[in-house]
């Protein structure tokens, strides 16, 4: 079995869960998320099986889709509803200001990470730090915020969903809304409902994965991962070159490819046996990640 399986992660359980659980199912130990849920957390985790494993940091650079529901009037350490208090108030502020705040935060800036979070400083996890009251000190990324709506604002809490760029830290997304509307504000919930091409729609229940063969017509094989990165098809001889991880030249493949940082090469099955990067001379390919 390889492929990825796209599973909807419950609340409760950490990504590595989910994974564990996974291995034990499937009686196969080559399993990797592609892409970290915090336990409060619900929705989209796909699963790289076997070969698949090889393509994580692709899978992972994608693009998500999150539905979140944000609590004003409260502030916690971790930035979620699950931390310990650090403020409260009964102040709730208005819905133009909270679509303002979001407005400010759309877009691309660099964005601080939580100091409950998995970065590390000189070798420790943050979160590790921050629970020894030890002070952490995390430098902000450059983040994207594609889309953010407000869908609805009830009872101190706003319902948004947003699409943001990978490592981007919707925990770190309330905190601020609540800095810039004055009144604080922390993550109550969250379901992401995308990463990538992966949706929803072909996830799989976690009590689901005891059925061999509802896993098996879920899997998405490697043939159909990364359709957005361009496609080659390889000569016999092009094909033998990749199992040997020599570089291609124009005659191993075809057609001829345009600019492009990765290619994924294709052998005459129908197989998906490498992804390729530029090579050292006009037309060549080197096949990077070999999946043969």
């Amino acid at each position: 079995m390889q492929g990825v399986l796209v599973v909807d992660k419950p609340q409760g359980l950490t990504s590595h869960d989910v994974v564990a659980v996974a291995r034990r199912a499937l009686g196969e130990t080559r399993i990797g998320h592609t892409g970290t849920l915090d336990p409060l957390a619900t929705g989209v985790l796909p699963l790289a099986i076997d070969r698949a494993t090889r393509l994580v940091r692709f899978l992972t650079a994608s693009d998500k889709d999150y539905a979140a529901v944000i609590r004003f009037g409260v502030t916690t350490d971790s930035y979620d509803i699950t931390g310990a208090e650090t403020s409260r108030t009964d102040e709730i502020p208005s819905r133009d200001a909270i679509v303002a705040a979001i407005a400010a935060l759309t877009g691309e800036y660099l964005q601080e990470p939580p100091a409950f979070s998995a970065k590390k400083i000189a070798g420790q996890r943050a979160y590790d730090l921050a629970r020894k009251s030890k002070p952490v000190a995390l430098r902000p990324v450059p983040v994207r915020v594609g889309r953010a709506d407000l869908i609805d604002v009830a009872a101190g809490r706003a319902h948004v969903t947003l699409t943001c760029s990978a490592g981007f830290y919707v925990r770190a997304f309330a905190h601020s809304l609540g800095h810039i509307t004055g009144t604080g504000a922390c993550l109550e919930a969250l379901r992401r409902t995308r990463s990538g091409a992966f949706t929803l729609d072909t996830a799989v229940s976690m009590t689901s994965l005891q059925d061999h063969a509802s896993v098996a017509a879920s899997l998405v094989p490697l043939e159909a991962l990364l359709p957005h990165v361009p496609a080659v098809s390889l000569t016999e001889r092009g094909r033998v070159h990749v199992a040997h991880g020599r570089e291609l030249g124009p005659d191993d493949y075809a057609p001829t490819m345009t600019d492009s940082d990765w290619v994924r090469l294709f052998d005459l099955s129908g197989a998906l046996v490498a992804l390729a990067s530029p090579g050292q001379t006009p037309g060549a390919l080197h096949p990077s990640v070999v999946l043969i």
